[in-house]
């Protein structure tokens, strides 16, 4: 006990064979009271999934696969209109940041003329 107190603080990395330190792994989400795996609402993603009328049956796993999809897509198109924001030398985004976004991202092109 009396050593962690004289360390960091924190757990020590394995060195590699070479003497460097070994890269820190993954950690599986806890199972805490109140942690969530999704930000999104499920039953409001399922809601949205069962309005298709093509869609008959939709399992938990996919539901969720599905939102973990959507947070993960708003994420990277927030950061790349942020990036257009931080160019005007703005931190607030605005509508032209999702749009040249929208016009930067080869991957976003699916999108060009959904704002208008």
């Amino acid at each position: 006990m009396a050593a962690a107190a004289a360390g960091s603080g924190t757990p020590r990395e394995e060195e590699g064979s070479s003497g460097e330190a070994a890269a820190p792994q993954p950690q599986a989400p806890t199972s805490a009271p109140g942690a969530r795996l999704s930000r999104l609402p499920l039953a409001r993603v399922k809601a949205l999934v069962k309005a298709d009328p093509d869609v008959t049956l939709a399992g938990q796993e996919a539901i969720f696969i599905l939102a973990r999809a959507a947070e993960l897509f708003v994420e990277t198109i927030a950061k790349d209109a942020y990036c257009c924001a931080q160019q005007g030398k703005r931190k607030t985004l605005q509508r032209r940041d999702l749009d040249n976004a929208i016009e930067a991202v080869d991957e976003f092109a699916f999108l060009e003329g959904t704002l208008d």
